[in-house]
């Protein structure tokens, strides 16, 4: 018995080992309020799981081919009892763990602002292949492969798509979110701690995904403020011409800034995205076309 409980302890610690730089472990509110949503479904799931394992063992053990007192009825058939049971328990199961996913899940809407008395900072994502480019529109600077974000302030993320659909997601921040061509997803999350998260693409895209990851720094307002002074004062200029170059695809991509962004070109990314898809249905046969 003590080995046993010495195993199942050692299991749960490796099991348990990799969740610091996960969902487990929140650094924001949003990440925080997910992870309760999971120990809530978690727990009213294991309000089920539990009796219907220690039944399973009980029956197993009540009818065992030594125990004379256990009857054996081979016509039985049918008890309302039994049936009332056996669908009640799993119903009420599922009616509340819907109603506690929905109900969470409508209070941290993606796009609904988190309630702060600072003012949030605006933050443009585009998945590319295969990186991730960041453009801080009211601060004039871009970054790839590196996100840095003041703590304790809100991010507002407006996301696209320059080709294949993506997703993107901070485990200890916030949930993860598609970006698609042509269309403007919105997500917001804040850091309370200061420190590096890991971000990643949380969809499958291609030969590069596996190195389709970034690192995300929450610094103190003073840092990021030295950050992006010193981001604006060196490096290249984020215009139609440096994001082409930009946007052919490459993988394991070292993280570097643009000191100057072209104003207007996120927009621009998501309707040249919508251009080109346009153009590659139109040079379908119409019944091509109709099948896409």
């Amino acid at each position: 018995m003590r080995s046993i409980l010495l195993a199942s302890v050692l299991i749960g610690a490796s099991l348990l080992g990799g969740c610091t730089e996960g969902v487990l472990n929140p650094k924001g509110p949003i990440a925080l309020a997910e992870r309760q949503i999971l120990i809530n479904a978690t727990g009213i799931m294991l309000a089920i799981v539990i009796p219907v394992v220690i039944a399973t063992l009980g029956v197993a053990f009540w009818f065992r081919a030594s125990n004379e007192r256990a009857h054996y009825r081979p016509d039985f058939t049918y008890s309302g009892r039994i049936e009332l049971l056996v669908w009640s328990v799993p119903l009420m199961t599922v009616l509340l763990v819907g109603t506690v996913a929905w109900v969470s899940s409508y209070d941290l809407d993606p796009p609904k602002p988190i309630a702060s008395s600072t003012k949030a900072i605006k933050v443009q994502a585009v998945s590319l292949d295969w990186k991730w480019l960041f453009i801080y529109p009211e601060l004039g600077v871009a970054s790839v492969n590196h996100l840095t974000i003041p703590v304790g302030t809100p991010v507002s993320f407006e996301l696209t798509s320059s080709g294949v659909m993506n997703s993107f997601f901070v485990p200890q921040l916030a949930g993860q979110i598609y970006t698609m061509a042509g269309m403007v997803t919105r997500l917001n999350m804040r850091a309370d701690y200061a420190g590096t998260y890991r971000g990643l693409s949380a969809n499958f895209s291609g030969d590069g995904f596996a190195d389709m990851h970034f690192k995300v720094d929450a610094t103190p307002s003073e840092r990021f403020a030295q950050w992006v002074s010193s981001t604006s004062s060196a490096g290249l200029v984020l215009d139609l011409k440096t994001y082409a170059d930009l946007a052919r695809p490459s993988a394991a991509v070292t993280p570097f800034t643009y000191h100057s962004v072209a104003a207007g070109l996120f927009d621009s990314i998501r309707m040249s995205s919508t251009q080109s898809d346009d153009a590659l249905c139109r040079s379908y046969p119409t019944s091509m076309r109709a099948e896409r």
